[in-house]
């Protein structure tokens, strides 16, 4: 573990050798000894290091579809890395094995530094792939490490990075990294601030200036949001949201994709295709609506 540790960016010393993280909404207080809610970065010594540097917990060479993409390098493939830790604890997550657990606790990993990752990518160019894909656990917890890799990229091979992330980033460090970003597919998990507080342990504003930002930026930006019977599919629901993400931008991709049981989440069934399809039409007349009337 400690030829993988880099010093954090972004947090300040505090009283007690104790350290405040200000990666994300949740400004952790990590203590010395301890790790942050993420797992991902770690108090010693009253210095936060970024503790999943480098480390590779998954690594494929995928579809750009399965990010999902829609309308970005259609038919191409990405190159996949996912590490560890995450800082939502989403009770339905399908990547829970490394997502809710640190490098110490997962089931084994490679270390990968930025170079070594970025030549990875361009010896699979042949085969059609179009950059790097941070995914799979959440990546923003390991901030430095997708930047060192996104400027790696960028210098030595004009590969493409793509984020899978579920927004949750405070505005600062995201303005530094999004110019070295070329995509984001960003969870929206649902449309209210309670599902966000007790079924991810979050918020939803955070996000929703997250995906503004990433237009703003000018990356290519799709969203999902993993549609759960009875806790966000009511149609009124879908339907705001649908209008939020129109008003947001009229070119961004939204996915309605079906949860499966897992983690602590395993009593509820998936939705049914036909519900799934109501809902997808609901999230288009509303997306229609935005759009006349911007017309209008």
């Amino acid at each position: 573990m400690m030829a993988a540790l880099r010093v954090a960016e972004h947090w300040e010393p505090a009283p007690s050798g104790a350290a405040r993280c200000v990666l994300c909404p949740h400004r952790c207080l990590v203590k010395p000894g301890a790790a942050g809610r993420c797992r991902a970065r770690e108090n010693r010594d009253g210095v936060l290091y970024a503790a999943t540097w480098g480390i590779a917990s998954s690594l494929s060479l995928d579809p750009v579809e399965k990010k999902p993409f829609a309308r970005w390098h259609p038919g191409a493939r990405i190159l996949s890395v996912g590490g560890f830790g995450c800082n939502l604890s989403c009770r339905f997550c399908q990547n829970h094995r490394i997502s809710q657990v640190g490098p110490e606790e997962g089931e084994g990993f490679t270390f990968l530094p930025p170079e070594a990752l970025v030549d990875a990518a361009r010896a699979t160019k042949a085969e059609g792939n179009v950059g790097i894909a941070f995914t799979y656990n959440e990546p923003l917890v390991a901030w430095e490490y997708v930047r060192d890799t996104a400027r790696a990229a960028r210098d030595d091979s004009g590969l493409s990075i793509a984020l899978v992330t579920n927004g949750y980033v405070n505005p600062e460090p995201l303005a530094e990294l999004l110019p070295l970003v070329d995509a984001m597919n960003i969870d929206l998990k649902a449309f209210t601030e309670g599902f966000y507080r007790d079924v991810c342990g979050g918020s939803l504003a955070p996000v929703l200036e997250t995906i503004r930002a990433g237009v703003a930026s000018g990356a290519h930006v799709e969203l999902t949001t993993l549609v759960i019977p009875g806790l966000n599919d009511d149609p009124d629901e879908i339907a705001r949201l649908a209008s939020w993400v129109a008003s947001a931008s009229p070119d961004i991709v939204l996915h309605l994709n079906r949860h499966h049981p897992d983690y602590l989440m395993r009593e509820i069934e998936p939705i049914a295709r036909d519900r799934l399809l109501e809902l997808r039409d609901i999230a288009a007349r509303s997306v229609a609506d935005v759009r006349c009337g911007n017309l209008g």
